[in-house]
């Protein structure tokens, strides 16, 4: 049977425990993983900004595989930003990495006493080494110096310099193919928690693919499911296109975030280009001689990110994605994609979230600190953040924070986390999503932007996203990435017989959905415990308010019946 080491770290001595895992143990990791551990040590009222939380990195059964989208590494803790349960994942290297040398996670416990390099070398023995060259650092720069020392066969795990200061936009960046720091677990302050614990950056050595308890199983796996994901037609609408596409949708609809969710559409496509969206990005791209398709993971077939290049031919940033696109761009008046590249390029280089710092950005333009789309506003107020002045260390604490701070009404976040680039107006499922996830406004719980919502029930709204919850909190414990959904929702089977296989386990096809439902009633009971009600659940006043052009549309469900709703859909699971 298949084994792997667990590392259970103590900073405050740098000593190290390792636990061997096996069977079950490794397939249900990640997201559930997380859930599971931090309840069990009842961290939920603890400060999320002592040494107490713990900072938990699980990688999924498949890691260390060319099995395409299935190298995410998933990082949790107790979240400074909402104050209830984090798991925030990322693509890159990191998790083939933990693959590689046959570790299927590790929990990062209390803090060093002097800021540190974890390094954890393929011969088995972990080095903790002064971190004091990369302090101060911003991700590119801490990078470059981390491969001189490490060399080029590592894959990194960065706490930016925000994160150095406790930032609550912070994530932790990962290495992607390319050894660029750009693919980040960023929501929800999980680099602020590494700040804490005086870790700068963990080196991963990269050797070669890990034991299994029938390698030819696995191997048959990594090949069928990649000639499904090369096949599925909405798969290659991300190869051709990248997630941009979806900003060409959600502005048609009118669900496009527009200067601080006062407009749900950018532009009228009938007169003019849509440069914000996949379409011109693509074309621009291609005649400037960027890449279009550009894979984040070893061995991903979705190849959903870019290399957006500016009229030279340089590279400015990778990737341009929807979420950035939404909430960075469109969000506080960007119109010109190369304006967003520039600002995406500095969040990258400072590893913050994008979705936090364009939500937070949109609201200090509504507060009267510049007027909407000012390029050169948006980029100084980056660079407050990166030299961390009073103001940028305020701005750093992110949305909430910032809107109470400058009185602003409003101020899209649920649980104190800034709402995504679906506006809940016209895209409810996801709205209802963002409501009731223990991960705070968070589309990746449950996101369904292109179900018909108009007119429909609550009961059946509610019904879809919750299941959707139940596949998407599934897939963040197995290590996959949700753009294969479409290929693995439907083959359910296929990937729970390559688990069995990889694991020498035995479960039937009802282990994927069972997982997704257990972890996300194992979310709640942390959340409940930390002191969360249903009134958190609420979306700000201004969305039941103010209709939403050009639908007119205002929000319709509120917290206490969209629970309700819940509710009743789990007593249906039960029945």
């Amino acid at each position: 049977m298949s084994e792997r080491k667990y590392l259970h770290i103590d900073l405050s001595t740098h000593a190290v425990r390792e636990e061997i895992m096996s069977g079950e143990q490794i397939a249900k990791a990640g997201r559930y993983f997380i859930a599971k551990t931090l309840v069990e040590m009842g961290v939920a009222g603890c400060d999320p900004l002592s040494p107490e939380n713990p900072l938990i990195f699980s990688a999924g059964p498949f890691a260390g595989t060319n099995w395409s989208n299935a190298n995410r590494t998933s990082v949790g803790c107790k979240s400074p930003l909402t104050g209830g349960i984090k798991e925030a994942n990322a693509g890159g290297s990191f998790g083939l990495a933990m693959g590689h040398l046959h570790i299927a996670g590790f929990t990062l416990l209390n803090a060093s006493p002097d800021w540190v390099v974890i390094h954890l070398r393929k011969d088995g023995s972990i080095a903790f080494e002064t971190a004091e060259p990369y302090l101060g650092k911003a991700n590119f720069e801490c990078a470059k110096l981390l491969h001189e020392k490490y060399g080029k066969k590592v894959s990194l795990a960065i706490c930016s310099s925000v994160g150095e200061y406790h930032g609550l936009l912070a994530g932790i960046a990962f290495s992607d193919t390319d050894a660029r720091p750009s693919r980040l677990a960023a929501r929800g302050g999980v680099g602020a928690v590494m700040g804490v614990k005086k870790v700068k950056a963990i080196v991963a050595d990269l050797d070669k693919m890990p034991s299994f308890n029938d390698r030819k199983k696995v191997l048959q796996g990594v090949k069928q499911y990649g000639q499904l994901i090369k096949s599925d037609e909405a798969i290659n609408m991300y190869r051709d296109y990248g997630t941009a596409a979806m900003a060409d949708y959600t502005n048609l609809i009118g669900g496009l975030p527009v200067n601080n969710f006062t407009s749900g559409r950018s532009v009228d496509t009938s007169k003019e280009v849509m440069k914000m969206g996949g379409d011109f990005i693509r074309a621009q791209n291609l005649a400037r001689g960027g890449e279009t398709a550009h894979a984040c993971m070893p061995g991903c077939m979705i190849e959903c990110s870019n290399v957006y290049v500016n009229k030279d031919g340089k590279e400015i940033v990778s990737p341009v994605e929807y979420e950035t696109l939404g909430l960075m761009g469109t969000n506080c008046g960007l119109t010109d994609p190369d304006d967003l590249a520039l600002l995406n390029f500095h969040a990258n280089d400072l590893g913050i979230d994008t979705i936090e710092t364009g939500a937070m950005m949109g609201v200090l333009l509504d507060a009267g600190l510049a007027p909407f789309g000012d390029v050169k506003f948006l980029l100084s107020v980056l660079d407050e953040i990166r030299h961390g002045t009073e103001q940028g260390r305020l701005w750093a604490q992110g949305t909430a924070r910032v809107g109470e701070h400058y009185k602003v009404h409003r101020t899209p976040v649920v649980k104190k986390q800034g709402i995504s680039a679906y506006d809940p107006r016209v895209i409810e499922v996801t709205g209802i999503t963002m409501m009731v996830t223990a991960q705070g406004a968070d589309h990746t719980a449950g996101n369904a932007p292109k179900y018909d919502c108009e007119g429909k029930s609550l009961d059946e709204l509610v019904g879809v996203s919750m299941d959707t919850q139940v596949l998407c909190a599934a897939t963040d414990s197995l290590g996959l990435c949700l753009f294969g959904r479409s290929v693995t929702n439907v083959q359910l089977e296929m990937v729970v017989d390559a688990i069995n296989g990889a694991l020498g386990t035995s479960f039937d096809v009802e282990f994927f959905k069972a997982l997704g439902r257990e972890t996300l009633r194992l979310e709640d009971a942390f959340n409940h415990a930390a002191g969360f009600s249903v009134e958190d659940d609420e979306l700000p006043g201004f969305f039941y308010e103010e209709g939403l052009f050009p639908t007119n549309r205002t929000a319709r469900f509120h917290a206490a019946e969209v629970n309700a709703a819940v509710k009743a859909w789990w007593e249906r699971q039960a029945a």
